[in-house]
């Protein structure tokens, strides 16, 4: 397919399509999935498609009072002929889970096996050039491993369905942007997976990404992974033997990256003030402190995929599901940052 013709397609600014995938039928996705459909501030930047269950959405809304406002399309017919004609939001029906066979706020296998089917017709959908991006809302990893779904989350999976090799997982926000090394494994495997090539790694496509985000020159903080950033060797020499030699080989290619930092000081407003991105060594020794900054603003995206992904920075909210109580803010920001990268 020729850029033209993805152009055509996909659209490019005001009115471009974006999908949705719906995340775990069980938990808030679909609530959210409703809200964002009529939202202005997502329907005036961009033709919304939900991939998910359409009679699953209208359960939702009955449940909680939100109004189904969309154009249905069976998936199929998406996929082999393209978007049905107009501006209208559309959402692709994929028939599964049967709508009437899912519980709200519990971990089923079949909403595990339905949200990892969103997300492969998603990806097929961009690749044939139908949709420009995949936003996709909260999946539940223990659904996925009760289907078999060989995967933790989101992240693996669409490096796995694209094929890439090098990836990492971004969380940004007007506030704070966090890259993480690794992602979903016991903190007792971090510092057996991190390597100097590993390192290197997101060091760039944190500075890769912060430059489509606008900032020329980047200014990368590098977070240490033990306390005092090992305090010379004193509590630990991953410092030294392998985030200092991945940080000294990106200086020499011209990044903007900072020595290995003690993490309990590297988020104060003084830092923030002038980092752009950070590369934190595990999962939570970044999404702590983005979470307390950016909660409701967040956005994570997959950096490095051939495809653009964003999402929101939570989980499925199983104890608030079909209740009408979830806010769609995450979400809405995901949407337009997907635009955004996008473009």
């Amino acid at each position: 397919m020729s850029e033209a013709d993805r152009t055509v397609k996909s659209g490019t600014g005001p009115g471009a399509v974006i999908g949705i995938t719906m995340g775990d039928a069980a938990g808030v996705g679909p609530e959210l999935c409703l809200r964002v459909l009529r939202l202005p501030a997502v329907t005036g930047l961009c033709r919304p498609v939900v991939f998910g269950s359409a009679a699953l959405l209208r359960r939702v809304s009955g449940a909680c009072g939100i109004p189904f406002e969309a154009d249905v399309v069976p998936v199929g017919d998406l996929l082999a002929n393209g978007l049905l004609p107009g501006d209208a939001p559309l959402v692709a029906d994929c028939g599964i889970p049967e709508a009437e066979a899912v519980t709200p706020g519990v971990v089923q296998s079949a909403c595990g096996a339905a949200a990892f089917r969103y997300v492969q017709l998603a990806v097929q959908a961009v690749q044939q050039g139908w949709i420009r991006a995949v936003v996709t809302a909260p999946l539940h990893k223990e659904a996925l491993q009760l289907a078999g779904v060989p995967y933790p989350g989101h992240t693996e999976m669409l490096a796995a369905l694209t094929g890439t090799r090098r990836y990492c997982m971004m969380m940004a926000s007007p506030g704070i942007n966090v890259c993480l090394a690794t992602t979903h494994i016991a903190l007792a495997r971090v510092a057996s997976e991190l390597t100097v090539s590993r390192i290197g790694e997101v060091i760039r496509l944190a500075d890769a990404a912060m430059r489509r985000f606008g900032r020329p020159t980047p200014r990368l903080t590098v977070c240490g992974l033990n306390p005092h950033a090992g305090e010379h060797g004193l509590f630990g020499d991953e410092e030294q033997r392998l985030i200092l030699p991945a940080v000294l080989a990106a200086r020499a290619d011209g990044l903007q990256v900072s020595d290995p930092l003690p993490p309990d000081t590297a988020f104060i407003p003084s830092m923030r003030e002038k980092t752009d991105a950070y590369i934190v060594m595990y999962h939570d020794q970044g999404l702590i402190p983005f979470k307390m900054l950016a909660f409701e603003t967040g956005v994570n995206v997959t950096l490095g995929l051939p495809l653009v992904r964003t999402s929101v920075d939570h989980g499925t909210a199983f104890d608030i599901a079909w209740q009408g109580k979830a806010s769609p803010e995450s979400l809405t920001a995901a949407v337009q940052t997907a635009i955004r990268l996008s473009a």
